[in-house]
């Protein structure tokens, strides 16, 4: 049986092999199906970001495209949590999110203490902070100029970017 394209199945140890025949039964039951796109659209991306942090509730999304200004990024999403608990949770889910689809980040700051979580996907980084811990940073002001999209707190997904942060 052939897994199809753009899936693989990982095992237990993190092992991961296309679904070239059936699995062994006993095998079959410590793998987990992911669907892999091996080339992701950066603003794909920025979509599964959004909604991933809308489905655990993070507060006060925002998009900023600095790819006109900056040569390290093309787009920062900041958001807030109300606790080190929900900050950590936030970035913990995003990470496994997308992972399951076949992307692993550069790199992960600040996880640790829950205050602010930077989280670099190379063309995307995801800021999560604690409110009183944003305020105070206050990242949006660095780019006044720059294409940004909020996404209200009542939001529940995002299909779409807006016009102006095409890149």
């Amino acid at each position: 049986m052939d897994a199809g394209p753009g899936i693989f199945y990982r095992d237990a140890a993190g092992y991961e092999s296309k679904g070239n025949g059936d699995p062994e039964p006993s095998s079959r039951r410590n793998r987990e199906v992911y669907l892999i796109k091996k080339e992701w659209d950066v603003q794909e991306k920025v979509l599964h970001c959004i909604n991933t942090l809308l489905e655990k509730k993070a507060k006060d999304i925002i998009v900023i495209n600095i790819k006109e200004l900056s040569s390290f990024t093309d787009y920062f999403i900041i958001c807030s949590g109300t606790s080190d608990r929900q900050v950590k949770a936030l970035a913990s889910f995003i990470q496994e999110s997308l992972k399951k689809t076949g992307i692993h980040s550069l790199g992960v700051e600040g996880e640790r203490y829950g205050k602010w979580v930077l989280i670099d996907y190379d063309d995307v980084v995801v800021h999560i902070f604690q409110e009183p811990v944003r305020t105070f940073y206050d990242l949006e002001r660095l780019w006044p100029e720059a294409p940004r999209m909020a996404i209200g707190n009542d939001a529940t997904e995002v299909t779409s970017l807006d016009q102006s942060l095409s890149c």
